[in-house]
Order: C-alpha cells, then sequence, then structure tokens
C-alpha cells in the first residue's frame, strides 16, 4: 500500500507536510494543482493514516472532475479505506451525483464493498442512482 510516509518521505523533501497538502488539494478539488502533482510523481494512488485516498477525499468532498482527472491518471475507483469503505458508497451517502457519474465512467463497482454503494442507494431509498447501478452492472439473477 502506498502511503504518505513510505513513498513521499523518501521522495519529497517535505515528506508529510508535502502529502498533507496533495490530500488538501483533493480534498478542495483543486484539481489543476492535483493532477499537476500527481504528473511531476506523486503517486496517483496515495492514501493518508486512514487509508483514504486522493480519489476518495476528493469523491467525499464533491469534486467530479478531480475524480475523473484522478482515475485518468489511474487512480483505483474501486480502493476502500481501512474502515473497508469505498468511494462511490461514500459519494452516494453525500448524495453527490456528478462524482456518482464520474466513479461510475471511471469502472467503479456499485455492488461491491459492504456496505455497497446499491445497498446505501437503496438505505436512502434513491432510486435514480439505483438505475444508474442497473444499468452499468445489472444485479444478479
Amino acid at each position: 500500500m502506498l502511503t504518505a510516509d513510505s513513498v513521499l518521505a523518501d521522495t519529497f523533501p517535505e515528506g508529510d507536510e508535502f502529502a498533507d497538502r496533495l490530500f488538501d488539494l483533493a480534498r478542495a478539488g483543486d484539481t489543476g494543482r492535483l493532477v499537476g502533482y500527481v504528473d511531476a510523481g506523486a503517486p496517483v494512488n496515495l492514501s493518508n493514516e486512514r487509508g483514504d485516498t486522493l480519489l476518495m477525499l476528493a469523491a467525499y468532498h464533491g469534486h467530479p472532475e478531480t475524480v475523473r482527472a484522478l482515475a485518468a491518471r489511474g487512480a483505483d475507483p474501486e480502493r476502500a479505506n481501512d474502515r473497508g469503505q469505498r468511494p462511490l458508497a461514500g459519494a452516494v451517502f453525500k448524495r453527490e451525483a456528478g462524482v456518482v457519474r464520474a466513479l461510475l465512467d471511471a469502472g467503479a463497482d456499485p455492488r461491491a464493498g459492504s456496505p455497497s454503494a446499491a445497498e446505501t442507494a437503496r438505505m436512502f431509498g434513491d432510486t435514480e442512482f439505483l438505475a444508474w447501478f442497473d444499468e452499468v452492472a445489472p444485479p444478479p439473477a
């Protein structure tokens, strides 16, 4: 697993402080600056001490453009954090339609994880998301 401690401390002189800036850029949806760092060599699947990746933070904070840009650079839309939460289920919980669509376009599986995005949508009675999920991944027969 790529973590701030294991990768950035050896790669960048600022180490953890630099990683914290990347996480803040993801939370803020500062796509241009964040992908500039990723394009320059920062790990696209970098995670913090809780296992939240840059993509997870961008998704949870409602930034579909940042999610798309990270996914285009290889960020894993299926990567769960240390609590087993996945970006898609978090976006459903926050009712972030643009982020949900961006994650589905990136290949996120609405039925993966526990609770899955589909289970989360059912819990909240979100029929629009459930319809989207059926389009990309029909439920098992």
